[in-house]
């Protein structure tokens, strides 16, 4: 599995794939990235280790990704994230939080704050229609709106495309909402995997000749037609 990547067009940093002790909600009907996980913390911190050591700092932003939370990461693996983005210089570090983290994000905000780094949290959001979201997705976010979801600290966000039920249309207007209320977006093609919950090929049709022409230049969204598309992950 490659857990170091550059990504170059929009927004150029640098991306790494860690591993914790996996995501603490692991309710989502549709992701089986928790399996990228161990319960076993040296062992994650030696994994890591070998991961950020690889950071040059180049582009002074650089994202962080562990198929869960921040939260998921050992300690050992906080302490030398946080070395390294004062030793290379990283301005701003995006790193991910499910909703049920919320209140740790303006500790860990602090913490980066003390050696020079801007800490941007992404939420999976997936899509910003409620009933869909909680009813089908089981995100476990509730029936917040998308202003709540901000105020409470967050700044991009994860959309997924391409489910039965979802139209050219819909899916815009997850876009759309998150352009208002967050910084970036980035969107994510359903990919078959482990779960019960599958790409629907019209949804996927209408995606990719419908929205995705609409997006692909627009510097604020991020676009995944595979996910592995930012280099990382297998």
């Amino acid at each position: 599995m490659n857990r170091y990547s550059i990504i170059t067009d929009k927004n150029p940093r640098e991306i790494v794939l860690l591993r914790g002790s996996g995501c603490r909600w692991r309710r989502c009907t549709f992701c089986d990235y928790h399996t990228d996980s161990s319960p076993d913390e040296a062992a994650n911190f030696a994994l890591n280790r070998t991961v950020l050591e690889q950071i040059t700092g180049e582009y002074g932003r650089l994202e962080v990704i562990n198929s869960g939370s921040f939260v998921d990461l050992d300690g050992c693996t906080v302490d030398l994230l946080t070395q390294i983005c004062q030793r290379r210089s990283i301005h701003t570090l995006h790193i991910e939080c499910h909703w049920m983290h919320r209140d740790a994000l303006a500790p860990f905000r602090e913490r980066f704050a003390a050696v020079g780094t801007d800490v941007i949290f992404k939420i999976g959001v997936e899509t910003f229609d409620a009933d869909f979201r909680e009813r089908i997705l089981r995100k476990g976010i509730g029936r917040i709106s998308a202003a709540e979801i901000a105020a409470a600290g967050f700044g991009e966000v994860n959309l997924l495309c391409g489910l039965a039920g979802q139209t050219a249309a819909s899916m815009t207007a997850d876009i759309e909402c998150g352009l208002a209320h967050f910084s970036r977006v980035c969107v994510n093609l359903m990919v078959e995997n482990t779960t019960p919950i599958k790409p629907d090929p019209e949804a996927v049709r209408a995606f990719l000749e419908e929205v995705v022409p609409r997006y692909k230049d627009d510097l604020r969204v991020d676009i995944l037609v595979e996910n592995t598309d930012f280099g990382v992950g297998e």
